[in-house]
């Protein structure tokens, strides 16, 4: 059974996402487009505008997915990017190890339900689901670890450079390993297992096995899979580096965006002189200019003005996008016009429009992603005893407990009616003080104030005895609020698909994909039947 609330009810979003998904006058400066049908028309006649080099992106589609056994329906989805009316829907994430988060599953739903329904809706065009693999992340320490059934599982490996550029190694097999004999009682637990241990094998590169895994997961929703750490991609897009490397012109871009950002929000990415990583074998570090030189961080490397760009045409596999350029590379070398990301995400796209237009490039569509609270049988057996409702599990755990104290309890816990009589009682007292001495009706004031606070700490300590009574309702209610929202966290954002595929195989996937939205950016509480 589904549930949808709004964003800003969980309390778990900050208010820059919550104003934007409301349209918030403060933000529309920001960005091109409305969330709705007619801003995707907008979005489409804009992207026209736009010469995509079609037929390079289904050339390497098509050589990455050479080796791979897909779908028909993937397969018919690369060819229909040779058409001029087809366009993308496009999410990005990194190779997590074995998908990271349980986010990631809802984000590349998210882009599949939202194709599915611009082609309803606008059917004289096709529109493709893409997952654009963020490979040439380095953050090992985000990437590289998982948790499973509230236990974290690290990958400890000494290589370094770009996790998608990494291989699995004996650790990883290790770590596998271990999760199995976790998940191997569970009814699907060997079929992930051993489409894991099929994907990550000895030698293989991070990026491959995710895009392996992704392709088994999804191939039959018609994902296409982008793996944009490409050199011949990557040739695409050497103007715009050449660009930067000569003019900055993404700092300036950004500076100025920030400097008119309403204050009462957090700049999510400031960006850098030079937003740029020099990609090579194990390197990822930063190319930043000393003067008329141009270096790359924490290595011997160096280049003149001549000889960095022709390192750039030579070798533009050996340049990487850092936060700021990445998003300019996806939309350029995808004809896309829409992009689902989580709150973050969509935060930081709010301050790139200036940079895209810099290049001549439409800033999409920014859809914040689709978000889920899953709750099994137990957890929803456990809510009932407890006398709540699903929607009443965001609210803290102790306003919950509070909550369930007065709810329960047979003696008066709340002095509210006394302390209306007290304010009544005090007003008496100040009309006969004041006819005496005005400063009197002060001071009786000050009395008042002094005895209500009184009175409000005698009504905690009530509260807090009468808790000891409720002491195992209340143990109960900590173990529901720390498996639906772990680490006082959305559960999409610690826990990871594979206990969930094992035990619900692809049936979780199923429920997921049938109970996603296109554009109408709620939230989704779903409770096990």
């Amino acid at each position: 059974m589904a549930q949808f609330i709004d964003y800003k009810t969980t309390g778990f979003f900050n208010q820059l996402v919550v104003d934007y998904i409301v349209g918030d006058a403060s933000l529309k400066s920001f960005y091109n487009y409305p969330v709705s049908v007619e801003g995707v028309k907008a979005a489409i006649e804009g992207r026209k505008k736009i010469n995509t080099d079609r037929k390079l992106l289904v050339a390497q589609l098509e050589k990455q997915y050479g080796s791979l056994t897909t779908s028909k329906k993937v397969t018919a989805n690369i060819q229909l990017l040779l058409k001029e009316n087809t366009f993308t829907v496009c999410t990005a994430h990194q190779p997590n190890i074995f998908t990271g988060h349980l986010y990631f599953v809802y984000k590349i739903l998210h882009a599949v339900k939202l194709a599915e329904s611009l082609k309803a809706s606008l059917p004289k065009y096709d529109f493709v689901p893409v997952y654009y693999m963020g490979s040439e992340d380095a953050d090992l320490d985000e990437l590289g670890q998982v948790s499973i059934n509230g236990e974290k599982y690290k990958w400890e490996t000494k290589q370094t450079g770009a996790v998608g550029r990494m291989k699995v190694d004996k650790a990883l097999l290790q770590l596998i390993t271990q999760i199995d004999g976790q998940l191997a009682v569970q009814p699907f637990g060997k079929e992930i297992i051993d489409l894991v241990k099929s994907c990550y094998k000895e030698g293989i590169t991070i990026e491959q096995a995710t895009f392996q895994l992704v392709n088994a997961l999804f191939a039959e929703y018609g994902l296409v899979i982008l793996l944009p750490d490409n050199a011949t991609l990557k040739k695409a897009f050497i103007p715009v580096v050449e660009k930067e490397l000569k003019e900055g012109f993404s700092y300036k871009a950004v500076t100025e965006t920030v400097a008119a950002f309403p204050s009462q929000y957090k700049i999510q990415a400031g960006g850098r002189e030079l937003n740029l990583f020099y990609l090579k074998d194990d390197i990822r570090e930063r190319i930043i200019q000393e003067g008329t030189r141009f270096k790359v961080q924490g290595t011997s490397l160096g280049f003149s003005d001549k000889e960095i760009v022709d390192e750039l045409n030579k070798h533009p596999e050996h340049f990487s996008a850092n936060v700021i350029l990445r998003p300019v590379f996806q939309e350029l070398i995808l004809p896309n016009i829409a992009f689902i990301g989580g709150g973050s995400e969509v935060a930081y796209w709010l301050e790139l429009k200036k940079v895209f237009e810099a290049v001549n490039i439409p800033l999409p569509i920014l859809i914040v992603r689709n978000s889920f609270l899953f709750i099994n049988n137990e957890m929803k057996e456990l809510t009932q005893k407890l006398g709540f409702e699903a929607t009443d599990l965001f609210k803290t755990t102790t306003v919950l407990s509070n909550e369930l104290v007065k709810r329960e309890s047979e003696l008066q816990l709340n002095l509210k009616k006394e302390k209306e009589q007290l304010k009544e009682l005090y007003e008496q007292f100040k009309t006969i003080a004041g006819k005496i001495d005005i400063t009197l009706s002060q001071h009786t004031s000050a009395l008042q104030a002094k005895t209500l606070e009184k009175i409000e700490s005698l009504e905690k300590k009530m509260l807090r005895e009468e808790k000891k009574k409720f002491e195992a309702q209340q143990r109960q209610l900590l173990k529901l609020k720390q498996r639906l929202f772990p680490n006082d966290s959305l559960q999409e954002r610690v826990d990871n698909l594979l206990p969930y595929y094992a035990k619900w195989g692809k049936g979780f996937i199923k429920t997921i994909y049938d109970n996603s939205l296109s554009l109408e950016q709620q939230f989704a509480i779903l409770t096990e039947e």
